[in-house]
């Protein structure tokens, strides 16, 4: 049994309610998320604090990424487009704590773009249904035949971290995020559920409860506005 949680976007204090709640119903339950962390709410640096005191797996989004180029490859298309997606409050969050900022880029650089786990399969956008007709009609019996797509389409608007096509069915459970959604949504066809549910636009932080393929229960904590309200 695991947890996973939604796309947070510096929404720290919401983050820390919602994680206390899991914890408090699952005790020494194991805890993912499925990225972006920073941009757009107001405390990027102390969610990712946050998610590593605690030990909370990630799988990065897009936004960590492109948080992550501007300063490691500045000239890449992650780092320039960092400029229109809400990097504001990430940058006002760390503009006293260089240090922190270095260790934050590269714990995201370290973590991996995917858990194929037993109970599911966690990525932050998910894997697109265009990849089916390059994979064997068995690829459900071998999901380590998507690294390479999943390595080479980074940039992409089909890859893991910024697709927003239909997805593939796996052959079990895929958790995503990325795609905000008003609350959790499970698209049958593709046995996939979408957890981000937009906490910076003021709804709510999402999380689900995963056992042997299956969602058990969802816990959900309402933005606290002291994330969100400009300061």
């Amino acid at each position: 049994m695991i947890a996973v949680i939604g796309d947070i976007h510096g929404c720290f204090n919401t983050l820390v309610e919602l994680y206390t709640k899991i914890v408090t119903r699952y005790p020494g339950i194991p805890v993912y998320t499925v990225g972006d962390m920073v941009d757009r709410g107001n405390l990027s640096r102390d969610v990712v604090n946050f998610i590593i005191a605690n030990n909370i797996q990630l799988t990065p989004g897009n936004h960590d990424y492109m948080f992550f180029h501007f300063f490691k490859d500045p000239s890449s298309v992650f780092a320039r487009s960092w400029f229109f997606n809400g990097n504001e409050t990430t940058l006002e969050s760390y503009e006293k704590y260089e240090t922190d900022m270095f260790l934050h880029i590269d714990f995201i650089k370290n973590a991996p773009l995917y858990y194929n786990l037993p109970d599911c399969f966690i990525s932050h956008a998910g894997i697109s249904l265009q990849y089916e007709k390059y994979l064997p009609a068995d690829y459900k019996n071998n999901l380590d035949l998507l690294e390479s797509f999943i390595q080479n389409d980074l940039r992409s608007d089909r890859g893991v971290l910024w697709t927003r096509d239909p997805l593939l069915n796996l052959g079990k459970l895929q958790i995503v995020g990325h795609t905000t959604k008003p609350d959790i949504t499970l698209v049958e066809d593709s046995n996939s559920v979408y957890i981000d549910t937009g906490v910076f636009l003021g709804n709510k932080l999402s999380c689900v409860i995963v056992h042997e393929n299956l969602i058990v229960e969802t816990l959900e904590e309402k933005a606290h506005m002291d994330d969100i309200i400009k300061r």
